[in-house]
């Protein structure tokens, strides 16, 4: 079936032009489509999926059963299914279900849950013939101690564990331990929808089905409208009420029938406000909401209650006309009661047969019949001419025949007028067939208008500044000439503002480039230090201290300290500098890389032929700092030669340690006892070196780093922008002698820029036409989107309009460039 009619097909590539001329303008790209999209989707969406969503028992499956006039959906008194269901179109002769069964791993889950809301022992393992025994009488006991199935909450969630146990154990065999099986009605031998539905509806194969698909040919589900039961909002088992909260959230959920328990409970719960609130943060669903308050007939017996739901109605749904009351039990079994008579004593014996078997073989009085009693007697929803008594001798269900004895079909049909029913199917019926797809497409031009309109706006700046642009090349030479000077000087800024950024990225550590190379030297000092100490030899210092001193054959200890001194400060000194230089040398490279890609660099080059000595006074700094920060890495290591001002200090573990070496190595006077504390020496001067350097690579050096590029960089920086400022008659020599081939150049680039926005329009146009027919077959007229009626650029920017489609034809036609004279007097047509 071809949801969509033949003159919107093309709906979706039109919105999709608009969409990628936006995507096209830098200025525009970022804004978000993420409505268009939505509303598009729903507009040539085949499937138009309408929820029912509300707590259970709020009569939801029966208000579906009325709405299509079949019974259809499980409907009980107390009972909540996680069941979802999905009502499709289908032609008479494809009816049929699919029924999906919950796993073992999920029955078992969900026995616990109750289990446990029961005081039960929530383990019980269903898979075991001897525990489902034990829970069927469990359950049984509980529902008489209540006084029914329906007395009580506690009494409510024991009837739910036993459907559910009994409808693993009637099911077993099509039920997985994992997964969610799925089975075709004729794999069930059902011949037709209403078998497999009865199957489907049956209290306890309904509570092991997860979900029920049902395909059937009725109007109200033709052009892909989907009706959907969901699980009570405030189900028992949390995960089934959460199904219904992700329905109500998804994006391709259309519309929302909210089934609402007020009229029965005088104020809404707190589920049913959340509810509401989720509605209206899904931007799919909008205005698309009906609110139903099912079981009015209750506010008839219960003048408080209807007078809360009256002020409730007044105070929270003003702003909307979507709002019926129903009630669901009489409007949908008033309506079957058309086709029973007294031989079926009015569907006791056939609609409500089931209902009817009692216990003992005594009759019972089925819910429908005490609510339609209740109505004939004490409502006052009846006509004066209905003079309708209820006889105290009589049973409820002899009571009833003889009513619909005596009053018959008129009775009926007042029924299902007072129940709200029909009504309830106009106005769903109405919108489904006359309002939704209008809707639909005057939401959709809604959120194309501020695209449409910042798309034109953005056009007609376009337009407008190319217009304004010199059209012969000795207008275009003159003004390029008088821009110099500004332009001379974005460049001196634009190069100082660079150097300025780079220095300071560079003293706030963001500098990456830089902090890698700086990491590295802190790397090769320490790794140099640990080589420098676990290699030093104390016999080759002590044979430099005794050669140092010819006259004598022995050597102190601090001689031999000295020695060390020496050593370790000179090789440290060495990595230093190396290390410096390139981290100054890397600094310089990039810093110069960054110049040359910047904008104002290239620009400079376009107004000098050449870079105006920028990079010339880049390397003359770069020698001035790495001579600087050599010099300084010179000095810090010379320092090292020094013991740490605390390394003698009482108290100190470098004290301690000193004693200890010097101690060891004055037992004796030759070089042995010198060697042998190797290691103590080693260690000896690891306490003194390690925090020198540390504080060197982390704190003074970093810091006569940072200042020494700074206060050679930003001076240098300052003056170099000023300079290139100055040189307004160079840059107008050099300028002058390629300006003319450059002035072509621009003018050229105008026109091409010029015959795209003209072709972007084009498509703007046809897409803006196009959808503007699909509004105008919809008598959306109001809605259609404006066009760019043309390029008169005398008029403010302010110029756009809405035509009909009689004038798109001769817009097309007169549609004239500002530049067509231009092209023809270089010619440069397109």
């Amino acid at each position: 079936m071809n949801l969509i009619p033949t003159q919107y097909q093309d709906l979706q590539n039109q919105v999709e032009n608009l969409l990628k001329l936006l995507h096209q303008e830098p200025t525009l790209r970022q804004q978000d489509t993420t409505a268009v999209r939505s509303s598009l989707n729903k507009v040539i969406s085949p499937k138009f999926e309408i929820v029912f969503a509300g707590a259970f028992s709020a009569g939801k499956s029966m208000l579906i059963n009325a709405l299509l006039g079949r019974e259809l959906l499980y409907s009980a008194e107390g009972h909540a299914t996680g069941t979802e269901c999905y009502i499709e179109y289908a032609e008479p002769e494809k009816e049929r279900v699919v029924l999906t069964f919950l796993s073992i791993a999920e029955i078992q889950e969900q026995v616990g849950i109750l289990r446990k809301q029961l005081d039960l022992d929530p383990s019980a393992n269903i898979e075991k013939s001897e525990v489902i025994g034990i829970i069927r009488e469990q359950c049984n006991a509980i529902i008489k101690n209540e006084g029914g199935e329906n007395k009580s909450e506690r009494a409510k969630q024991a009837k739910a564990l036993k459907l559910l146990v009994d409808g693993f154990e009637a099911n077993q065999e099509f039920i997985h331990l994992t997964q969610n099986s799925i089975y075709s009605m004729e794999q069930f031998n059902f011949s037709n929808l209403k078998e497999a539905a009865s199957y489907a509806r049956r209290g306890m194969n309904s509570a092991v089905l997860k979900k029920v698909e049902y395909y059937c040919h009725h109007p109200l589900l033709e052009d892909g409208n989907v009706i959907i039961d969901t699980p009570g909002i405030d189900a028992p088992v949390e995960k089934d009420a959460q199904v219904t909260y992700d329905k109500i959230e998804n994006s391709e959920t259309s519309a929302v029938v909210c089934v609402l328990k007020p009229a029965a409970a005088g104020d809404m719960t707190t589920e049913e406000t959340e509810l509401l609130e989720k509605m209206r943060e899904n931007p799919g669903i909008r205005d698309r909401v009906f609110y139903v308050f099912n079981r009015i007939d209750e506010t008839w017996y219960n003048s408080q209650l209807r007078q809360r739901l009256e002020s409730l109605i007044i105070s929270d749904f003003r702003d909307t006309e979507r709002i019926y009351k129903t009630s669901g039990l009489l409007g949908f079994y008033g309506s079957l009661l058309k086709e029973t008579s007294k031989g079926d004593r009015f569907g006791l014996d056939s609609i409500f047969a089931n209902s009817v078997k009692g216990l003992d073989g005594e009759e019972e009085t089925p819910q429908f019949v005490y609510a339609f009693n209740n109505y004939c007697g004490t409502s006052r929803k009846l006509p004066s001419n209905f003079r309708v008594s209820i006889n105290g001798f009589e049973s409820p269900n002899e009571n009833y025949v003889r009513i619909l004895e005596e009053w018959g079909k008129p009775l009926i049909e007042q029924l299902i007028i007072d129940s709200g029913i029909e009504e309830f199917r106009d106005g769903i019926t109405r919108y489904l067939k006359e309002e939704k797809r209008p809707q639909l497409f005057a939401n959709l031009a809604d959120d194309l208008q501020s695209i449409c309109i910042q798309l034109q706006k953005n056009y007609l700046a376009t337009q407008r500044d190319l217009a304004s642009q010199p059209q012969e090349i000795e207008a275009m030479k003159a003004q390029e000439l008088s821009l110099l000077n500004s332009q001379l000087q974005e460049v001196g800024e634009g190069f100082n503002q660079h150097i300025t950024e780079e220095v300071n990225l560079l003293v706030t550590n963001k500098c990456d480039g830089f902090e890698a190379d700086f990491n590295q030297l802190q790397s090769r000092m320490i790794r140099r230090l640990d080589e420098l100490l676990d290699t030093f030899s104390v016999e080759a210092a002590y044979s430099r201290a005794t050669i140092n001193h010819p006259r004598n054959a022995t050597a102190p200890l601090l001689a031999v300290l000295v020695e060390a001194l020496y050593y370790l400060a000179n090789q440290l000194e060495d990595i230093l500098v190396d290390s410096t230089q390139s981290v100054v040398t890397g600094f310089f490279q990039s810093l110069i890389d960054g110049v040359r890609k910047s904008e104002y660099y290239r620009q400079l080059y376009r107004l000098l032929g050449n870079d105006g000595g920028i990079e010339k006074h880049l390397k003359e700094v770069e020698k001035v700092v790495a001579t600087a920060l050599i010099s300084a890495a010179r000095i810090e290591c010379d320092r090292f030669v020094r013991e740490s001002p605390r390394f003698y200090d009482e108290g100190t573990f470098s004290i301690y340690q000193f004693r200890q070496t010097l101690l060891q190595t004055s037992q004796s006077f030759d070089c042995s006892t010198m060697v042998e504390a190797e290691p103590a020496i080693r260690q000896l001067l690891k306490l003194d070196f390690e925090p020198k350097v540390s504080q060197t690579i982390r704190q003074t050096f970093r810091q006569t780093v940072n200042q020494t590029l700074k206060t050679n960089l930003l001076p240098m920086a300052e003056k170099q922008g000023e300079d290139i400022m100055q040189q307004y008659n160079q840059a107008r020599e050099y300028l002058e002698q390629s300006l003319e081939t450059e002035a072509g150049e621009k003018i050229q680039r105008n026109l091409r820029l010029q015959a795209e926005v003209e072709e972007k329009i084009k498509v703007y146009h046809r897409a803006v036409y196009y959808i503007n027919s699909c509004l105008q077959t919809m008598f959306l007229n109001e809605r259609q989107l404006p066009i760019i009626s043309g390029f008169d650029f005398g008029k403010s920017e302010e110029n756009l309009e809405v035509v009909n489609s009689e004038d798109e034809k001769l817009l097309e036609s007169q549609e004239v460039s500002p530049l067509d004279d231009l092209r023809r007097q270089m010619n440069l047509n397109s």
